[in-house]
């Protein structure tokens, strides 16, 4: 059975399709079948970005390792039950039509709460939430006192995932593995930067996720987007060094993909 992962935050700008596009190809890089799922049915930025790199391998002639990016099937309304939601069909009926055919099925979801994203919540087997170094990012998972010291509550995006993991428990499966990726972190040592620090892992402790690396503000990934190249496929395109910016760039693609801790996978790149 598909191992799901499901990328959600329901504030933009966190870098959801930028670690999405980035997991799903080094996955299909290390050898796995993977088929992705891009629920931002407007802007499309994750599958904007397989388009574009399937369109670089056409006219480049390489055969990069990609994921199959497919769009949610089209269900009859008359087909439906009262009472039913079209949009929770359309979801399952991709999930179910993709499992037999992959190791993976990543789901990319928009930075706003929508009845798809709430699903795909409840499918996650891995749930990974970017997160950019910030309290008004940090307000999404809880409210917070004034000293950014004490937690006062979860907050609207946390009460969703409990919901998910209730609904999961329900139904007999497996608990949801969430991992918070903390994006944009500054590299030197500040007052916010320790207080966030804080306040993550007391909540982390509190409410059940775990944290992992994440990605730098880096120019690299908005070259890259227009051809949907990633990090990983550099060298095989003709770049024969990297620069500095580069190399950290890949390693901490390398330390988050590690800290995914996804089943079975063995980080060699």
């Amino acid at each position: 059975m598909a191992h799901i992962i499901v990328v959600g935050n329901e504030k933009g700008g966190a870098g959801k399709s930028t670690v999405s596009m980035h997991v799903a190809s080094a996955l299909a890089r290390l050898g796995y079948k993977v088929n992705t799922l891009d629920l931002d049915l407007r802007q499309r930025s994750l599958g904007r970005y397989f388009e574009n790199r399937a369109a670089f391998n056409k006219a480049s002639g390489l055969d990069l390792p990609s994921p199959r990016n497919h769009d949610l099937p089209e269900i009859d309304p008359a087909s439906l039950k009262p009472g039913e939601n079209v949009f929770d069909h359309r979801l399952s009926a991709a999930v179910a039509r993709l499992e037999a055919d992959s190791d993976f099925i990543l789901i990319d979801c928009p930075g706003s709460h929508t009845r798809l994203s709430q699903v795909a919540h409840s499918l996650a087997d891995t749930l990974v939430t970017p997160l950019n170094d910030s309290f008004v990012d940090f307000d999404l998972l809880a409210r917070i006192d004034s000293s950014g010291e004490k937690i006062l509550g979860p907050s609207v995006y946390s009460e969703m995932v409990w919901n998910a993991r209730q609904l999961r428990a329900q139904a007999g499966l497996k608990p949801i593995d969430w991992v918070v990726v903390r994006n944009r972190v500054g590299t030197q040592r500040m007052v916010n930067k320790e207080k966030m620090e804080r306040a993550i892992e007391m909540l982390a402790s509190r409410i059940g996720f775990r944290i992992a690396p994440g990605f730098s503000e880096r120019v690299i990934f908005r070259e890259l987007f227009p051809r949907g190249l990633t990090l990983l496929d550099l060298k095989d395109v003709g770049v024969k060094q990297l620069n500095i910016s580069n190399i950290a760039a890949r390693q901490e693609l390398r330390d988050m993909m590690k800290a995914l801790q996804l089943p079975g996978v063995e980080i060699d790149f």
